[in-house]
């Protein structure tokens, strides 16, 4: 599974990430509760897709198992050590074709924040 972390594509494999007593932990867990934690680690540090992209890929591992309909999530601090409230977030779900392309597009070095932005997140706010 494909997925978009601000501006980071990661290839997630849900399975591997999450052994089953871990799943089973995390069960009561809700999405709400994912996104707090997500904003906290956004607050903590913006730039954490890139600087810590394991506790980032975890991160993309619980909003996925929370809601398996979601493949991006768009984290906006206004700085580092700000307050969680101060986090901005949405979900998104994007066409797997068009998110592989990207993939491609990253494992390449095309793509990046910019291009993140124009081609996902901007358009999603139109």
């Amino acid at each position: 599974m494909l997925f978009l972390l601000n501006d980071v594509i990661f290839n997630l494999n849900a399975a591997s990430l999450t052994p089953p007593l871990a799943a089973e932990r995390f069960r009561p867990i809700s999405l709400g509760f994912v996104r707090q934690l997500g904003a906290e680690l956004f607050a903590e540090e913006p730039c954490v897709q890139q600087l810590a992209p394991e506790r980032a890929r975890r991160l993309a591992v619980l909003i996925a198992a929370k809601a398996p309909e979601v493949n991006a999530a768009l984290f906006v601090a206004p700085g580092s050590d700000c307050l969680p409230d101060e986090v901005d977030s949405r979900f998104a779900a994007i066409g797997f074709d068009f998110l592989a392309h990207l993939y491609d597009r990253q494992r390449h070095g095309e793509f990046d924040a910019r291009e993140a932005n124009r081609q996902i997140w901007a358009r999603l706010a139109a």
